[in-house]
């Protein structure tokens, strides 16, 4: 059997009008995956960077931490609000952090000498990436001075708490690109407005 067609066949292909053949392929829409978005944050293309390096290095501890902390912004990426600013980033991190001091203390309560060992790397370098991070950090009287000025703004006798919040965390506003505990920060609008 002949795979090639008759020239019969072949004939009445080529006297077919051009609109009746084959179409051509034609890009009617294409998915731009990256022209759309905004570029990463610097801090998470230097983990994205880090992690080969980790991989090819077999450091355990640093693999470790950014892979979780690669797959927290992806999942973050997915909800309504994903991490876009290294400020974000460094929230993330500042929480892992966290819960790592609080399963070495479990461990250590536990007597499970390995597994503190084992956190208390992974602490090290999150602590290590949030210091090279460049995010400015505001605690103390700094906040207080900051928000004692957006009250003063706001012209309000007394202004709710929700108001000064919006204001302090809006975009362009005086906390945009720094890193601030969100508890901490109602605490001190709290102490500032007596409400």
């Amino acid at each position: 059997m002949s795979l090639r067609p008759s020239t019969r066949i072949a004939a009445n292909l080529l006297q077919r009008p051009r609109s009746l053949r084959t179409p051509a392929l034609t890009l009617t829409s294409a998915r731009t995956y990256s022209a759309d978005a905004a570029p990463a944050p610097p801090l998470l293309q230097k983990l994205k960077a880090d992690l080969k390096t980790a991989m090819r290095a077999k450091d355990a501890a640093r693999l470790s931490v950014l892979r979780a902390a690669l797959s927290a912004t992806l999942n973050a990426s997915k909800t309504s609000t994903p991490i876009t600013t290294d400020a974000g980033l460094v929230s993330l991190l500042r929480k892992q952090a966290r819960a790592s001091a609080e399963a070495r203390d479990e461990f250590a309560s536990a007597g499970r000498e390995d597994l503190v060992a084992k956190e208390a790397a992974q602490i090290a370098v999150l602590e290590e990436y949030v210091a090279g991070s460049g995010v400015e950090e505001l605690g103390g009287e700094a906040l207080k001075e900051l928000v004692r000025g957006v009250v003063a703004g706001l012209g309000e006798e007394k202004p709710r708490m929700g108001d000064v919040m919006k204001a302090l965390l809006a975009a362009g506003g005086p906390l945009d690109g720094k890193n601030v505990e969100k508890v901490e920060l109602a605490r001190v609008v709290k102490e500032v407005t007596g409400a």
